[in-house]
């Protein structure tokens, strides 16, 4: 890894820090290969259970690199964070604007410093925002707030970003990152690794579903977790009153079968996983 992305896995959560302090952490195309990497990275190896991505003070990421040409660099990491079989969280401990709020968008969990600065701003410059925010926007806030945000260009803040619903919590800049280093500690420690994929894929996914579709799943899902490595180990620990011990590969497990991806679904299909 070069040094504009720092990659430190410890105790099951691995930290992806954004390594430009000097620039506010701009986005390159260095920045997004070597992010797509240690994605691929997570959500391969089993002793990965949650991912954290941030960036070093003073800000999160302040957009792309405006040095390099234009359209050289986007906001599309591959895999993007809600592909990744493990839970990632974005601890926005500064300043995210355009393809910097579109990574953290991108993310499953966002705690975000109250007074940085948020905003996707590319309508002022004569730029159409991208990292994937006009299809994350309006699934997390609704329509509205992401129609306000899109078309208007204007900035906000944590406290803002809360009430809209687009952070989880707005707390100090100092508290963001032990925030939710936090919360990936208490899911790689309480949460069996296999059911928390499929709800993550199935919340990304669900959206585009029918009500009878998303329950059809959720019910084969159910069954095929039952027979999983870990269902019967939570079976035997709620039996022998125990805390239980998940041992259960996420890679060796994942289903043939389940959600399409972004292939059309209808109620007499069953869709595919892969």
């Amino acid at each position: 890894m070069s040094s504009e992305l720092h990659v430190d896995v410890s105790g099951g959560i691995a930290v992806l820090t954004l390594n430009r302090p000097a620039q506010q952490n701009a986005f390159t195309p260095v920045m997004a290969a070597e992010l797509g990497a240690a994605l691929r990275r997570c959500d391969t190896e089993d002793t990965i259970r949650a991912v954290v991505i941030t960036g070093t003070p003073p800000a999160f990421c302040a957009g792309a690199d405006l040095s390099l040409p234009v359209g050289e660099v986007t906001g599309e990491v591959e895999p993007p964070p809600w592909q990744v079989r493990k839970p990632v969280i974005a601890a926005v401990n500064g300043h995210a604007v355009g393809i910097g709020l579109a990574l953290a968008l991108q993310c499953d969990l966002r705690y975000m410093a109250t007074d940085a600065v948020y905003g996707l701003n590319q309508v002022r410059r004569s730029a159409v925002a991208g990292g994937y925010a006009h299809w994350t926007l309006p699934r997390l806030i609704g329509m509205a707030n992401a129609a306000d945000i899109l078309l208007t260009g204007r900035t906000f803040d944590g406290e803002e970003a809360q009430a809209m619903g687009l952070a989880n919590a707005a707390l100090p800049s100092s508290e963001v990152l032990p925030t939710a280093l936090a919360v990936a500690h208490d899911i790689a420690g309480g949460s069996a690794p296999l059911p928390v994929a499929l709800s993550k894929r199935m919340l990304w996914e669900g959206l585009d579903m029918s009500a009878a579709a998303v329950g059809r799943l959720e019910r084969d899902l159910t069954g095929y977790v039952a027979e999983s490595v870990d269902g019967r180990e939570g079976m035997a620990a709620l039996r022998d009153r125990r805390p239980p011990k998940w041992t259960g590969s996420v890679a060796q497990e994942w289903p043939a079968w389940g959600l399409a991806g972004d292939q059309a679904v209808t109620d007499t299909e069953r869709p595919v996983l892969d």
